[in-house]
């Protein structure tokens, strides 16, 4: 998950170099050195041990399950049964320790700050914290259901996947814990500038005798938990039989962890763009009417098209922004081309796309190339558009398909609501504005593509600097 940390498989032998932390060692394979959990491996007691002790390796890094049937480690139990008691005694004990991770926060630092009304206020503890305390009570729910599902006799016939598609849509609080994230860092940053505050922080990590580690680094532990829940679950499928009563729920449960990781890298997508689209807005001479943060928050597609209005049929070159639920119509200022003007938008809601034919359009009277039509079913308005070319027609016409999947898919994960508003809620209200939203998961998140926001808007329209 970050560059500090060593990547490894089942069956790799590890070099401990440092074992002072009960919890993270520093270790060595091969040429690679890095961080990892102590809990995650078993120490070889006499380092002198057989490697055939050690789950098989074929070629490209699995597991050789050919012996499996003959090895095995009491009870009846195969090399499978016993990798899949170590990935569940991991999932029980790493939960049991993020309680009580979650718990000393709660208790050792929020409490102890609600105290000192003189150096806090409720807003900075809702800017540091977010909603951990909420995340700390839906933990203990969760944690106390796995207990229940957990077989202390054999660990390996826990059936434990009916707990995380129990509470996947209790898990989606996570969304607003990581998009806070980057603010609970800068206003930590600001604090601790001040030596009084980084002396109440050290002496709350003492009182609750937590281990050596700064404030932002413990608030950084849920952001990472969320995102190893698939990988926990994605291990224990591995040593799952199908046979297995718990194998259908896990793999299940695999897909909907999955799921509440990408809703929240989306949600966390669309606070980012949130900024960038307000600076764009501000950048538009003559707007009017609301913001199309009201409405929208993401660019679908943008480009330069020539409309034809009624009832000269007389044409106009515009540039339009197609936002989900709206499309914003733009003029280019005759003499320096890198200012636009608003001039007016269109409800997407209310329109369905219509492909028009190259020729004479019945309803304008004209010749047309290359065009569509945007039709109000209610009022019974008609737009009509032409791209230079066929490619950009077609890639209009694709960019419509994906408004309107955009906005259907918003309904179905609850993620609209109204943005401008959210925006001033995730914001620190003494930061500007227009400060870009820094990234979330720095350490969690693998490295996605950037967005390509940016580029889509200058490469069609300069814009002042």
């Amino acid at each position: 998950m970050d560059d500090q940390e060593l990547g490894f498989k089942a069956g790799d032998v590890i070099e401990v170099m440092d074992a002072t932390n009960k919890e993270w060692w520093w270790g060595r394979i091969l040429d690679s050195e890095g961080w990892f959990p102590a809990s995650f491996v078993r120490l070889r007691v006499n380092q002198d041990e057989p490697m055939e002790d050690y789950p098989l390796k074929v070629e490209g890094g699995k597991e050789d399950d050919s012996s499996s049937g003959t090895r095995r480690f009491g009870m009846g139990q195969t090399t499978k049964d016993q990798m899949r008691t170590n990935v569940i005694n991991e999932i029980i004990s790493t939960e049991r320790d993020y309680i009580k991770h979650l718990k000393d926060i709660c208790e050792g630092y929020i409490k102890q700050c609600r105290k000192r009304a003189d150096m806090f206020t409720e807003e900075q503890l809702k800017t540091i914290f977010g909603n951990i305390e909420d995340i700390y009570r839906c933990q203990k729910k969760f944690v106390k259901a796995l207990e229940k599902k957990f077989n202390k006799d054999h660990p390996h016939l826990s059936e434990v996947g009916s707990c995380f598609l129990e509470y996947q849509t209790e898990f989606q609080i996570y969304s607003e814990y990581c998009n806070n994230h980057p603010n609970a860092c800068m206003e930590l940053s600001r604090l601790t500038k001040v030596n009084k505050y980084v002396y109440f922080f050290e002496a709350c990590r003492l009182l609750q005798k937590m281990i050596d580690i700064s404030l932002d680094g413990f608030l950084l532990t849920p952001v990472q938990k969320i995102c190893k829940y698939p990988l926990q679950l994605a291990e224990l499928l591995k040593y799952t039989n199908p046979q297995h009563r718990d194998f259908k729920d896990v793999e299940a449960a695999l897909n909907a962890m999955k799921n509440v990781a990408r809703l929240i890298n989306e949600r966390k997508r669309r606070l980012e763009n949130i900024d960038k689209i307000a600076q764009w807005q501000s950048s538009i001479e003559d707007w009017e009417g609301e913001d199309v943060l009201v409405r929208s928050s993401e660019l679908i597609y943008s480009g330069e098209l020539t409309k034809i209005s009624h009832p000269q049929a007389k044409s106009q070159q515009r540039m339009f922004f197609l936002f989900d639920h709206q499309l914003v119509c733009c003029k280019k200022d005759l003499l320096r081309r890198d200012i636009l003007y608003y001039k007016s938008r269109i409800n997407m809601d209310d329109m369905e796309i219509l492909d028009v034919e190259d020729g004479k359009d019945k309803d304008f009277n004209i010749s047309v190339k290359n065009a569509f039509k945007l039709h109000c079913r209610d009022t019974e308005e008609v737009h009509l558009f032409c791209a230079k070319k066929p490619e950009q027609k077609q890639r209009w016409l694709k960019a419509f398909e994906s408004e309107r999947r955009q906005v259907q898919l918003d309904q179905e994960t609850a993620v609209t609501r109204p943005y401008y508003d959210f925006l001033m809620r995730q914001k620190h209200p003494t930061l500007p504005t227009t400060l870009p939203q820094q990234q979330v998961f720095m350490l969690a998140e693998p490295k996605r593509k950037p967005s390509n926001f940016w580029q889509n808007i200058s490469r069609l329209t300069p814009f002042r600097k």
